[in-house]
């Protein structure tokens, strides 16, 4: 309770002195006065114009009657104020141009398929190339399987003879069973290019339906067009 009592008088004697501060060089001047603030936000001083050691605080004007007309924050708060407004024109400048790609992309979409039909047909073209890759990457995966195969079966037939297996029978073992992993990873990558095809159609169909329904927005979430 003491200690708060301490801290309120303070607090009156520190506003009590910048009015006595304010109201002495008011009773001076002809003009405008301004106050200065040290870095804790008090009013040390009052003047014609702020001191140079003071030049980045916060500062108050005040008129001849001691009504507060301008106020100014410190250098510091003025440097964040900027960059805020910065930032925030910078995200503006962005959205707008994010909205005008996105009519363009809807205008794009509209003037690309005349029906939902045509958008099937498009995704099913594009699937069934990737799919005829895959089945020509599962051919040489067995080819490639075979051939591990044979090598391992000649490697074993040597050991069993007692005869060491030829370095050209061994690399043979090596480089198709490189092979398999390279063709299993190929198809991997194939089988999830299917899965993204079929995914952009479907936002692309979705996109195209709310367009011709007028029910979406030309701000909404972007949906690219296929490619011819």
């Amino acid at each position: 309770m003491l200690n708060f009592s301490r801290a309120f008088l303070a607090a009156a004697l520190a506003l009590a002195l910048a009015a006595f501060m304010a109201g002495t060089v008011l009773a001076q001047s002809k003009g405008k006065i301004i106050c200065w603030k040290d870095k804790s936000g008090k009013v040390v001083g009052c003047g014609d114009k702020v001191p140079p050691e003071f030049e980045d605080s916060a500062t108050k004007e005040l008129d001849r009657r001691g009504v507060t007309r301008k106020t100014t924050d410190t250098a510091e708060e003025q440097a964040k104020r900027a960059a805020q407004d910065e930032a925030l024109s910078k995200q503006k400048a962005e959205e707008k141009k994010r909205l005008a790609e996105q009519r363009r992309l809807d205008s794009a979409l509209l003037n690309t398929y005349a029906n939902e039909k045509e958008i099937d047909q498009r995704r099913d073209r594009e699937v069934q190339v990737v799919e005829a890759q895959i089945t020509q990457l599962r051919v040489l995966h067995t080819n490639a399987g075979t051939r591990h195969k044979d090598a391992l079966s000649r490697i074993e037939r040597a050991e069993k003879s007692k005869k060491p297996a030829s370095d050209v029978l061994k690399d043979e073992a090596e480089h198709a069973a490189a092979d398999i992993a390279r063709l299993e990873q190929s198809i991997t990558g194939k089988n999830k290019e299917v899965g993204d095809i079929r995914a952009r159609y479907a936002e692309t169909k979705q996109r195209y339906m709310a367009l011709q329904s007028g029910g979406a927005q030309s701000a909404a979430a972007p949906a690219a067009p296929a490619k011819k």
